[in-house]
């Protein structure tokens, strides 16, 4: 038996989850479970850099460790309300916070920020982060890494299965029912970092709670065809994006010339954006789903999880309906990734990411 905790947080930052996990049988036993809202300087902070504002070195420095010190404070009080000593935690995986995800440059690269030696400093803990880099290394896109996961937890050999997680960006694990064929994944586009974003630009709200803004109106079409011209929509998998690439210039690229649009009707296009990005790489690479099980933020948005059970056309549901809280899904996943590479075995599923090989994942920080 193992007990991992996982610790992350998505691009849309809107705050770290950790969870204890205990790794017995075959289904994962959630033991714990927190959210924890980034003080809002420090998400200031991160929000800028990951859009483009320069950072002087010490001023990263300084950055990385706060970062760190913060996600340790969160682990830390996970624990204390838990009931458990830390002494019965085996590892903790740390994914940070991603600033920067730039998966076709060359060199390719990704940046997480939270420096895991305070972590294992502050927790006795040993602590794994930085996942991401070694599947880069071996020519993959670092990103999805949660199928590996999802296929661990989620498959089912009567039934095709499509895992979404909408966070700032919307991914997808496909877990076929044929258990002779693993599974495959990548990233279809924008969840909600452009839907948030618009909200606060326009309504001062850190999201559109339940979609409603956006249900108030209806798409543009001629909007929502110029978003989904965009080349990333077309490529084939491997494939991994971020906020970098769509971003808030990218809309307003997109958005030349439609300017006048209302803004609710923008919202309602950029929710349309989002469902039919999904829907369409679904008919396109997992046409025989029988079942969407959707995790991350997103499924809080009522507007986005009705308009893409109409779009794909068979249900759509949490994961929490399956026995993986939505919200916990990636904190999960992280924390599983933790017990994988402390057992020198890896993590990756090359199929996914497009790496030369299977390669044992992250950094180990010892306590």
């Amino acid at each position: 038996m193992t007990i991992a905790i996982g610790v992350m947080s998505g691009t849309s930052m809107d705050a770290v989850d950790a969870a204890i996990v205990q790794f017995r049988t075959a289904t994962p036993r959630l033991l714990a479970h927190q959210s924890h809202a980034w003080p809002p300087t420090l998400r200031e902070r991160l929000f800028s850099f990951a859009a483009g504002s320069p950072l002087s070195a010490d001023a990263f420095a300084s950055l990385d460790a706060e970062t760190g010190l913060f996600l340790a404070d969160a682990v830390a009080e996970l624990i204390d309300t838990s009931g458990l000593e830390r002494e019965q935690i085996d590892v903790i995986g740390c994914h940070g916070q991603t600033v920067a995800h730039l998966a076709d440059r060359t060199p390719a690269t990704t940046l997480q920020l939270g420096d895991a030696n305070l972590i294992a400093e502050r927790t006795g803990i040993i602590t794994i982060n930085d996942f991401r880099r070694r599947d880069m290394a071996a020519g993959g896109q670092g990103a999805p890494l949660a199928p590996a996961f999802h296929e661990d937890v989620l498959r089912c050999d009567d039934e095709t299965r499509v895992v979404l997680n909408l966070g700032g960006i919307a991914n997808i694990s496909i877990l076929p029912a044929d258990p002779n064929t693993r599974a495959t994944g990548f990233d279809t586009g924008p969840a909600n970092c452009l839907i948030d974003g618009w909200t606060r630009m326009y309504r001062g709200r850190a999201y559109d709670d339940s979609g409603a803004w956006a249900a108030s109106a209806s798409p543009d079409p001629a909007l929502l065809s110029a978003l989904l011209a965009d080349p990333y929509f077309a490529r084939t998998p491997p494939k991994s994006t971020g906020t970098q690439y769509f971003s808030a210039q990218w809309l307003r690229n997109s958005m030349a010339d439609f300017n006048g649009l209302d803004p609710a009707v923008v919202q309602a296009t950029l929710a349309e954006l989002t469902v039919m990005s999904v829907s369409q790489a679904i008919s396109r690479y997992a046409p025989d789903t029988a079942r969407v099980l959707v995790c991350g933020g997103g499924v809080d948005n009522d507007h986005v999880m009705r308009r893409l059970a109409d779009a794909i056309g068979v249900p759509v549901s949490s994961t929490g309906d399956y026995g993986i809280p939505p919200k916990a899904m990636e904190t999960m996943a992280f924390a599983w990734l933790a017990t994988r590479t402390l057992a020198g075995l890896d993590g990756n599923l090359p199929g996914v990411t497009g790496a030369g090989g299977p390669r044992i994942l992250g950094a180990i920080h010892p306590a």
